[in-house]
């Protein structure tokens, strides 16, 4: 695999992250800030639940950016593969909250695309060399 197509994966996965996370974290905020929308009703119900929901979705925005500027190395494949591990199988172990919100088009999405970007980020990495290619070297 070349490190265009690397560096395009990386890229796809920061886009992905980014928009994810930035409709995840207007949600949060709409229904834990004024009880708006869907998240709305766990507010009511369990409303310290909201840090989980905006850590959660801060977190994965801000990987996206340093994905965004990763090289394409096997670390950074190596991580990328780990953020979609953790958020894939928590959307399986949660799968619920999509059926209780009436959301299961978006679980079947999000947790189709994390996982696709499990095996696309294993396979840049097993391809990947770990030292820094020459154009990143500082002169």
């Amino acid at each position: 695999m070349t490190t265009r197509v690397r560096t395009a994966i990386l890229r796809a996965n920061a886009i992905y992250l980014f928009v994810a996370s930035a409709g995840g974290l207007r949600s949060d905020v709409l229904g834990f800030f004024f009880a708006s929308g869907t998240e709305s009703q766990i507010a009511a119900d369990a409303p310290h639940a909201g840090i989980g929901f905006i850590e959660a979705h801060g977190l994965a925005f801000i990987l996206s950016i340093l994905l965004w500027r990763a090289s394409p190395l096997r670390s950074w494949h190596l991580t990328g593969a780990a953020i979609h591990t953790l958020l894939g199988t928590a959307n399986l172990l949660f799968w619920q909250i999509f059926v209780a919100f009436d959301l299961l088009w978006l679980g079947y999405l999000t947790t189709s695309l994390h996982w696709l970007f499990v095996v696309l980020q294993l396979f840049a990495a097993v391809s990947a060399k770990e030292s820094v290619p020459e154009s990143l070297h500082p002169a």
